[in-house]
């Protein structure tokens, strides 16, 4: 059985968990959140991210957030635009995530952009990111199933991440957005990525809990040799452009899983616990953590 001694958790709670939670969280709270989580031990971490306030209103603080959140850990804001990177330049970030979509039709509900638009426009902004410096994290939508198109094929998935690794991204974080894959599914795609990309580009899982399968299609992708998840504290999250998709699989239930197969995160779980007690009470959808604590 192929399974790694130790695991990078990316946290996405307080940009991927919060961007569409309906309460406007005080900035205060997200930061004490922040802070919470790295005391815990999260070395990775989406901060917030630069978007239009008219759309994203949870997201109209981000710079203070990133003020106050910056260390020297790898933290990622999302600029999915030529707007937002304009905005990075203006601040002391260092790492960068982009998106896109493999199904065209969730990028246009998204971003209106069709995949292939998406695309041209993020090709100079990449290389330009990458002449400054800057760490650049892909994140691929739609890698599994599209609300809108049903299943993508699995030749179109690494079809666009081999173009991202083409531009010089140096992660590609392959996302179950709606939460319909299977291990089968997970282990399949991410042993072809891992097989043909593994070492041009770092590769990491990210998976909603919808159909109560996350936990299992992390076990299949650390059989097909990934060493990197996306998760949110407490489940936070969701998908606006995805119907019916819940939450992140949560920080906590991913760390206890791969802690108990001895395999090291470097993650607290009563740290974990506590940082979603911070944020708990500023939410519009309780969230529990009785299974979180050492």
């Amino acid at each position: 059985m192929n399974i790694p001694e130790e695991v990078t958790i990316i946290e996405v709670g307080p940009r991927d968990g919060l961007q569409n939670e309906k309460n406007q969280v005080p900035t205060e709270a997200k930061v004490a959140f922040i802070k919470a989580l790295k005391n815990a031990g999260i070395k990775e971490m989406e901060l917030t991210s630069f978007v239009s306030p008219k759309w994203v209103p949870q997201m109209s603080d981000a710079k203070d957030v990133i003020e106050a959140g910056l260390d020297s850990d790898r933290n990622f804001v999302l600029a999915p635009n030529r707007k937002g990177i304009d905005r990075i330049y203006d601040t002391d970030v260092k790492h960068v995530a982009v998106f896109v979509g493999v199904s065209s039709s969730f990028n246009k509900k998204n971003i209106n952009k069709t995949t292939e638009e998406s695309m041209n426009e993020l090709q100079p902004i990449i290389k330009e990111l990458k002449e400054k410096g800057y760490f650049v994290r892909a994140c691929i939508s739609t890698s599994f199933y599209c609300p809108y198109e049903g299943k993508i094929d699995p030749v179109d998935t690494v079809a666009l991440c081999s173009q991202f690794v083409e531009f010089g991204v140096d992660e590609l974080s392959v996302a179950d957005t709606v939460g319909m894959a299977n291990p089968l599914e997970s282990y399949e795609l991410f042993d072809r990525l891992h097989n043909n990309l593994g070492d041009k580009v770092l590769l990491t899982g990210h998976f909603h809990d919808t159909r109560g399968m996350a936990l299992a299609n992390i076990y299949a992708c650390l059989q097909a040799g990934i060493t990197r998840f996306d998760s949110s504290s407490g489940g936070l999250g969701g998908c606006p452009f995805s119907p019916g998709a819940t939450g992140n699989v949560a920080t906590e239930d991913v760390v206890f899983m791969l802690e108990q197969m001895g395999i090291r995160t470097g993650i607290s779980l009563t740290g974990i616990a506590e940082a979603v007690d911070i944020i708990n009470p500023h939410i519009s959808r309780p969230i529990g953590t009785e299974s979180s604590h050492d």
